[in-house]
């Protein structure tokens, strides 16, 4: 599998970075992860558009956009072309020193792509008990400080579960490790609003256009007594939840899930790049 790193397109196990670049000693970085469906990426302006203001968030320089572009679609050309393929676009602080401070050297930018499967109809959900930080220096920004996600998938997994589905510091719903959530509740369908410290998704953002969603804070108890419940993601598109916490929803998926999986599907098909 070919990857591309700082303008070069390599053997995967030729591609190497520093082991003293930001990336690793701190997790100092953003990244994104883009659908590629038969070679074909989805929504590959929104996901860059957001790399961009990831990285400025997180006080690092722009990336060029055009070089990742032309790096990406690189990538894909080079790959077998699986069916269903995540490209992963990283953007590191560079070479740095063995600490929180950041060095003079350039950013490091990597696109890989990998094959993976389609994501399962449905979905079991767990609360953990860490809330996001809705005020935090990181709230809202895509970075790969993911070790709080890694924490709460393992306990998601320990407790029956797919994903797991953070509160915030108000014990407002939030989101999942890499996923928004929706509840339909008398039959309107809601998500939080990005004042609750989610991440401002790709798929979420179709979803309310497309599926005309409303934002709306919710406690975390509504995901539970929700008539029904969705994520939307990447790597999942719509995907139904079946159980929050080991209890199940009434309706699996319910009519309003249906409808936005459907639409969903008939307007990402219309449009790889909305």
């Amino acid at each position: 599998m070919a990857v591309w790193l700082n303008g070069e397109l390599l053997p995967d196990d030729d591609a190497r970075i520093s082991v003293f670049d930001h990336g690793l000693v701190v997790g100092d970085g953003v990244f994104e992860t883009i659908k590629v469906a038969d070679g074909v990426p989805f929504a590959m302006t929104r996901h860059l558009a957001r790399l961009r203001r990831s990285a400025v968030g997180l006080g690092l320089p722009e990336p060029d956009l055009e070089q990742i572009h032309a790096g990406a679609l690189a990538v894909i050309a080079a790959s077998a072309r699986p069916s269903l393929a995540r490209l992963r676009v990283t953007v590191t602080g560079g070479k740095s020193p063995l600490g929180s401070e950041r060095g003079d050297s350039p950013v490091t930018a990597i696109v890989a792509m990998a094959g993976q499967p389609a994501p399962a109809p449905f979905v079991d959900v767990v609360t953990v008990p860490w809330p996001r930080n809705e005020r935090g220096a990181l709230s809202g920004l895509k970075t790969t400080s993911y070790g709080e996600n890694v924490r709460a998938l393992a306990y998601a997994a320990q407790h029956g579960g797919g994903e797991a589905i953070f509160p915030n510091t108000v014990g407002e719903l939030c989101e999942g490790t890499g996923t928004n959530v929706f509840v339909v509740i008398g039959g309107r369908l809601l998500t939080p609003p990005l004042s609750s410290g989610c991440l401002a998704g790709v798929t979420r953002a179709l979803v309310i256009e497309w599926a005309e969603a409303i934002e709306e804070q919710l406690p975390l108890s509504a995901l539970a007594s929700a008539e029904e419940a969705f994520l939307s993601g990447t790597t999942r598109d719509v995907q139904p939840i079946r159980r929050v916490d080991g209890v199940a929803l009434p309706a699996v998926p319910g009519p309003v899930t249906k409808k936005a999986a459907e639409i969903f599907a008939l307007r990402s098909a219309e449009s790889p790049d909305p």
